[in-house]
């Protein structure tokens, strides 16, 4: 038991969800400076207060692990209202049709200079009432003197307008680059605006200048604020490049970036620093860490750039034959991997369709043939449509699948109606399969792609309703204490952490929410819990306003 002279503060009052093995509920809780020190009975931890100690009294709040998160794209969900045009529909924003977006976009456009880019993000053409994604000439509707780009709420397709194409050097005589499609319209052959994937994206993406590093330090505070609201202490930057570091690291430094933060840098700039030729400089106190490789096998189902062993069940465009496609050659990918496998990469590789995830597999085993490695632990990034033969395959490899759970609840109905037929829709996201076979895995959001709500997130994989209340597939549901274990000690062990953070244990980080409830006690309620309070390293970082104060 702890010295009771570095006590400094101990909670009670209400249940302590460890997530630790056994999964107790603990009565008290205390910590030391940043780390856990004593859990245990109230009386047993109360015996340890010695002078000054700060009691807390929980109210019958619950207390558990900050949450983890195993995948998404901070700080992007900051870029809203700074940087992006909110195009989101319905739940998430307001965009019913196409003028919705046009009209967004003027108001937008009307407080810039001529010249200047206006950029949008989140539009989905299946909720649109046109049923399409915008094109060149709507865009055009809005402005013809300002570039205009729009990436749709996947982030594996865009659309722009015609001064945007011009800028990009894009004509009906461009090339589709590798992993990526520019499509082009059926009668004149004139590019639409609509591009497939970031290699197609980039042909005028790349052309809207970057923010300075202020920008991209503003961007990082809000982005922090809406991470801490939720109750996220650990957060993940995938694809993170050079200048995505330097921001980090700088608003770190001026003690603006106040929670953890775990880069995965992309796999071109994980090679260069393998070769020396880069940086990834951490910075002590576990602010910012280094995570895996990350790289792309596949799109977005919902784009129709998922890469599936089947056909889509409403065929797109037409074609029953279309099953998506692979980003990189089966051979190529197998190269990557084996090349960062062997400069003992974690490796991170997304994939959503089961095509995509049979090659994800295939390298995975390939590296490890040719180089073995005793803990691997790389990780498939969504594994949304994993078969059971795959699951298997997983568990030999002690890889790791990391589940977009939320898109039982966004797109569970469009996957059903539209993409994945009633029989492969019940068996997306398989955490179940997955945790019968006793397999590390995680779940998130995919952050900017859907908010950053870890609670909504653990409500869906544990009731797998879709937003307009239908169940699909009732037999993948776990438990709460199994999807608790998925955004916490879970998402720890993913990033080699599970002895520093995710559970509340003696001599881990203290890293804690508090909410309002126990979401142990009603697995139909956890999204209706609030957090009331997050905690990084036994600092208050973010206090919930009171209903008085929140009150309108």
């Amino acid at each position: 038991m702890a010295d009771i002279a570095y006590i400094e503060r101990i909670y009670l009052g209400g249940p302590i969800v460890t997530v630790n093995g056994e999964d107790v509920v603990a009565e008290a809780l205390a910590v030391a400076g940043e780390t856990i020190v004593a859990v245990g009975d109230e009386v047993e931890i109360r015996a340890l207060a010695g002078d000054g100690v700060e009691i807390i009294d929980l109210e019958g709040k619950a207390l558990l692990p900050g949450f983890i998160d195993p995948h998404s794209h901070f700080p992007n969900s900051g870029r809203y209202g700074i940087e992006f045009v909110d195009l989101n529909s319905p739940p998430i924003g307001t965009m019913n049709s196409i003028p919705d977006i046009i009209e967004a976009l003027r108001l937008e456009a009307a407080g810039k200079p001529e010249g200047t880019w206006v950029v949008g993000r989140g539009y989905d053409d299946t909720l649109l009432q046109e049923n399409r994604h915008p094109d060149r000439w709507d865009l055009d509707k809005v402005s013809s003197r300002h570039p205009i780009f729009l990436s749709h709420i996947s982030g594996h397709l865009g659309s722009c307008n015609s001064l945007a194409l011009k800028l990009g050097g894009v004509t009906a005589d461009t090339e589709n680059p590798p992993g990526g499609v520019i499509r082009h319209h059926k009668q004149t052959g004139e590019p639409t605006g609509v591009f497939e994937e970031p290699a197609a994206m980039a042909l005028v993406r790349g052309k809207i200048p970057p923010g300075d590093l202020e920008h991209e330090i503003k961007v990082i505070e809000a982005a922090a604020r809406d991470y801490l609201s939720k109750g996220v202490t650990s957060a993940q930057n995938a694809a993170t490049d050079k200048t995505q570091m330097r921001a980090l690291q700088e608003s770190s430094a001026r003690g603006l970036l106040p929670l953890r933060i775990l880069g995965f840098p992309n796999w071109e700039y994980a090679l260069e620093i393998s070769a020396g030729t880069a940086a990834f400089d951490l910075v002590a106190g576990h602010a910012i860490g280094r995570g895996a490789a990350k790289l792309f096998q596949d799109g977005s189902i919902q784009g129709y750039t998922g890469y599936l062993s089947k056909p889509y069940h409403v065929p797109f465009e037409g074609d029953e034959s279309y099953r998506g496609y692979a980003i990189f050659p089966r051979e190529r990918l197998l190269e990557i991997v084996t090349d960062l496998h062997q400069h003992g990469w974690q490796v991170a590789i997304h994939g959503n369709g089961d095509a995509a995830i049979d090659d994800i597999l295939d390298a995975f085993e390939a590296a490890q043939e040719k180089h073995p490695r005793e803990d691997a632990r790389h990780i498939i990034v969504h594994s949304q449509m994993a078969r059971e033969d795959q699951l298997d395959r997983i568990a030999d490899l002690r890889a790791i699948p990391s589940f977009f759970s939320l898109h039982t609840y966004y797109w569970g109905d469009r996957h059903r109606d539209i993409f994945m037929g009633p029989e492969r829709a019940q068996r997306i996201s398989p955490a179940r399969s997955a945790q019968d076979r006793g397999l590390h895995y995680t779940i998130h959001c995919d952050t900017p792609v859907v908010p950053m709500t870890p609670l909504l997130l653990v409500w869906a994989a544990v009731n797998r309703q879709t937003v307009n209340g239908a169940s699909l597939g009732p037999e993948q549901c776990i438990t709460p204490a199994q999807a608790l274990r998925a955004v916490t000690i879970e998402g720890a062990y993913q990033s080699f952490e599970e002895e520093l953070k995710g559970s509340l244990e003696p001599g881990k980080l203290a890293d804690l929410v508090i909410l309002s409830g126990n979401p142990l006690d009603d697995a139909g309620a956890i999204r209706e819990l609030r957090v009331e309070e997050t905690i990084v390293g036994g600092k208050t970082v973010y206090l919930a306003p009171s209903e008085e104060t929140a009150a309108p």
